[in-house]
Parts: C-alpha cells; structure tokens; sequence
C-alpha cells in the first residue's frame, strides 16, 4: 500500500464513514491540533526517564482515540471514546505530580530544563487543540469527555513540567513584571 492517496490534492480529505469534507473544517482542525499535541508529547518523551515515557505515551494512546472521536462525524461508535474514568487518571497523575514539588508562590514562565520545556510546549500545544475542539463543539456538539480531557491534560503536562524541573535540580522560572 502506498503511502500517498492523492485523494487529498484538492484541499478534501475523509472521515470516518467515507464523508468527504475540506482540510479547513473545524473537525479536521480539532483532530490536526490534538494530533500535533500527541507529536509534542512525543517529543517529550524522548528526553525523559522509563517511568515518565510510559505516561507521556499513555497520554499519546488516549490523544489517538480522541483523535479518532474527532474524526467521527456520525458518532457511530465506531471508535473507542475517552470517559470518566480517563480524566479521573489524569487527575490522580496532577495531583501526584504536584505532591512530589514545592507549592507554587508565584506564576512561572515555561522553561528551566530541557524536558520541562518540550512539556511546557506540549501544554501550550494541547491548549490550542482545546480551543479547537471548544470550537467545534460550539457548531456540533460532542458529547463525552474529549472537552474536560484536553482540559486536565495541560494542567498535568504544567505539573509534570514543574516535577522535571524539580528533578533536574533546575528551578522554574519566575515571572517578575517589568
């Protein structure tokens, strides 16, 4: 099987079912920008320890079944769907993440550590699929969880930026207005 179709040149791709629709549909946006988050994530993984990786690859697993649930325009069931108990994970994951750092006094800019910052360019990532999903939603309701999801995923990715700094021994970085 070849890897190009050329079903796409003229700005059509497909849905699950066989719809076509634009490359600049608010569906395909969503999907694209969970997808380039699921790439971030991988990109951080690649710098971090066993433990971690496993997570950030858990995380890239539920991002292609959000992915999928994007792509499903019918909502047939087709794909499987992230629910309850997935966002009830990621909180456990917050919440172990911040236990293991100093309490927050101020706000921090994204950076420190190298790992920190490919996470912190994951959470600004994953904050934009977000806001195209909300767009979405806005035109087609989704049902589910895929919005509280994405929402909880940049909290944690944030966490887990904080921990890896903490980690390295490397400190966040303060902001300090001007």
């Amino acid at each position: 099987m070849k890897l190009y179709t050329r079903t796409g040149d003229a700005g059509q791709t497909s849905l699950f079912g066989g719809r076509r629709t634009s490359k600049d549909d608010a569906r395909v946006a969503a999907y694209g920008d969970v997808d380039e988050t699921n790439a971030a994530i991988g990109l951080a993984a690649t710098g971090a320890a066993e433990l971690l990786a496993s997570l950030l690859r858990q995380l890239q697993s539920d991002l292609f079944v959000l992915g999928s649930e994007l792509a499903d325009p019918d909502l047939e069931g087709k794909s499987p769907r992230l629910g309850a108990a997935d966002v009830e994970r990621l909180e456990r994951w917050i919440d172990e993440a911040c236990a293991s750092v100093a309490p927050m006094r101020q706000f921090i800019l994204p950076g420190g550590s190298e790992l920190a910052s490919r996470l912190h360019l994951a959470r600004t990532i994953s904050r934009r699929a977000e806001r195209a999903v909300v767009t979405l939603n806005a035109d087609t309701p989704l049902g589910g969880h895929s919005l509280v999801y994405l929402n909880r995923l940049s909290d944690l990715l944030f966490a887990l930026a904080r921990q890896a700094n903490a980690a390295a021994g490397v400190p966040d970085v303060p902001w300090k207005p001007t």
